[in-house]
């Protein structure tokens, strides 16, 4: 865990590109400089990158330490992220808004067990989430029952529903 301000600066190691840009886990359009393309105000999808909370950070109420936990947080096109906003992860049957080339897409779930709004990132980090979820569950397992998700079940363990189990196995495999 570091500073929330020291994001920007863990990013440099932990999303860098080969060409060294910013690694953007929303958008494949974007041509990130660290430092340089911060943002601040955006109005499409290309102005600026962000500190995105992969675990959206209203489920835990902005709490410390998840709110800073590394581990959780990702470079993510600005206007992307704010898409995305608070919803789910899942599998988008109607898309009603995509990035770029549908890198990532937002619409109603088709995925047996939620039927609500997700957002779908892009199959190449699929994986990643997943794996980023449960991390979530198993380090703070003590906590997560007062969190508030469309994932969790109220419970420490296993804290996950069944269709989220479902979902977020398929994609780790």
């Amino acid at each position: 865990v570091t500073s929330y301000n020291g994001l920007w600066t863990a990013f440099k190691d932990t999303d860098r590109r080969a060409d060294g840009k910013v690694w953007d886990i929303y958008s494949n359009t974007t041509n990130y400089v660290f430092g340089t393309d911060q943002c601040g105000n955006y109005s499409g999808e290309g102005d600026c990158y962000n500190r995105e909370h992969s675990f959206p950070k209203s489920w835990f109420s902005d709490a410390s330490p998840m709110y800073s936990d590394l581990y959780h947080l990702y470079a993510s096109d600005g206007y992307t992220n704010g898409q995305r906003g608070n919803n789910a992860f899942g599998e988008v049957g109607s898309i009603s808004w995509s990035s770029n080339n549908q890198f990532s897409k937002k619409g109603a779930s088709n995925f047996p067990g939620y039927s609500g709004t997700v957002f779908e990132p892009n199959d190449i980090y699929k994986g990643d989430m997943a794996r980023t979820y449960f991390y979530m569950v198993t380090a703070y397992e003590n906590r997560i029952s007062s969190w508030g998700s469309p994932h969790l079940n109220g419970t420490k363990f296993p804290g996950f529903n069944s269709w989220s189990i479902d979902l977020l196995l398929k994609w780790h495999r």
